[in-house]
């Protein structure tokens, strides 16, 4: 099991990173909010979970132990894979994710790409006891990053199936909603996820 890894991000794509570690290369499957934290050239720790199937072994990563925690406690429900997992902490942060598991948010799980309304109902069900310690209301805390965030929540939009055509229209609704100082990259992408969930 690799419980982490640390290294120099050698390169970052719109769903991945690779980290070098001793020498070695390592692709690590990234929801687009950790990989707006992260930055080519410059050293990086990420939490990881190794996923093992009969044909691929797959590495994703986490900006930090309680994300990697829940998406490793999402998979015990049914119907959920890694994927789906990752889709979910992409949409919301933790604390949200559990805070619509144990108030039983159909509306806010139905948000992520690929959960209708049965499964949020199956998340809520089986996972309500297990879910641990709701915080309060969502901060917009974590994943500081600014800078270039227009490119940024594009990608990450793309990367979670999205068209490119959508994605610009997202980003353009999100800078037109901005009024002061813009917030982090991972809640930008939130943004713009829950607005093109409203449009589909």
């Amino acid at each position: 099991m690799i419980a982490s890894v640390r290294g120099v991000v050698a390169t970052i794509a719109p769903d991945s990173a690779v980290i070098e570690v001793g020498g070695v290369g390592l692709a690590v499957q990234c929801a687009p909010g950790t990989l707006a934290g992260l930055k080519a050239g410059s050293e990086a720790r990420l939490a990881t979970s190794l996923v093992v199937r009969e044909d691929s072994l797959t590495l994703y990563g986490f900006a930090d132990d309680d994300e990697k925690r829940l998406f490793e406690l999402l998979q015990t429900a049914s119907g959920v894979g890694p994927r789906l997992a990752q889709a979910v902490l992409a949409v919301h942060a933790p604390d949200a994710v559990r805070r619509a598991v144990s108030g039983g948010d159909i509306a806010a799980l139905t948000r992520v790409p690929g959960i209708g309304k049965k499964g949020a109902e199956r998340l809520v069900l089986e996972l309500r006891d297990r879910i641990g310690v709701v915080a309060g209301p969502e901060s917009a805390t974590g994943g500081v990053l600014r800078g270039d965030w227009q490119e940024q929540v594009r990608q990450g939009v793309v990367a979670l199936g999205w068209s490119a055509a959508q994605a610009d229209q997202a980003v353009t609704a999100v800078g037109e909603s901005l009024d002061g100082e813009v917030p982090p990259v991972p809640v930008l992408l939130r943004q713009a996820i829950r607005l093109l969930g409203r449009a589909r």
